[in-house]
């Protein structure tokens, strides 16, 4: 049990008896709280913004490069990078702007909008990610179908993939993005679930206080 439970538990034993006091104790508390988990949340979106970009420089080689140019990439790549840095750093500058409202925030009305907001905002980025990653799969993977069909062939070896293959190949994609998605999925959960699930705690125990 933690010092705002404990002082919960005291300041609800008293018959009636509600000292201001007390009551802005448990406010301060739950905000100061609430404050120390949108300031992780920021600091885990640059910390993943970071990481990104160390790998993306250490997978971009000039192999990776030569590949694109080859086959006449360079500027779809450059515009989904550009997209994907723009989106990212819109969710990194939300977080901040959820963190500042909160740190900011003198009464449990507006301190409950703001928590409901960043939740909200948390939601949004995961589901980024997921579609995002998804839609770069499929992309990939439609890449290089188009890429095997248009290859000049032998007759004997033409009708080596053929439709039948090509359903179990787009079959075992699926299922294989679908897994592949769903651990990303997991991760956030347990990235960001903890840190949700004490926001929403903060929020119920706000209600409370209001009601």
């Amino acid at each position: 049990m933690d010092e705002l439970d404990l002082l919960k538990r005291d300041w609800n034993k008293q018959q009636g008896n509600y000292p201001k006091l007390s009551f802005d104790q448990i406010y301060k508390m739950i905000w100061k709280r609430s404050h120390s988990i949108v300031k992780w949340i920021f600091y885990i979106s640059l910390i993943e913004l970071l990481a990104g970009t160390v790998i993306n420089i250490i997978f971009s080689g000039n192999k990776y490069w030569e590949g694109i140019e080859k086959n006449n990439l360079e500027e779809i790549i450059t515009i989904l990078y550009i997209v994907s840095y723009a989106i990212t750093f819109y969710f990194i500058y939300r977080f901040y702007r959820n963190y500042q409202r909160i740190s900011t925030t003198d009464d449990a009305a507006t301190l409950m909008k703001n928590i409901l907001r960043t939740r909200r905002t948390v939601k949004f980025y995961i589901a980024y990610v997921l579609i995002s990653t998804g839609l770069t799969v499929v992309g990939i993977l439609g890449f290089m179908i188009i890429k095997h069909s248009n290859k000049e062939v032998e007759p004997i070896s033409k009708y080596a993939f053929d439709a039948l293959d090509w359903l179990k190949f787009i079959g075992i994609s699926a299922l294989v993005l679908g897994i592949f998605l769903g651990l990303i999925w997991l991760f956030y959960r347990l990235l960001y679930g903890i840190l949700l699930k004490r926001l929403h705690r903060n929020y119920i125990e706000l209600k409370k206080l209001e009601m």
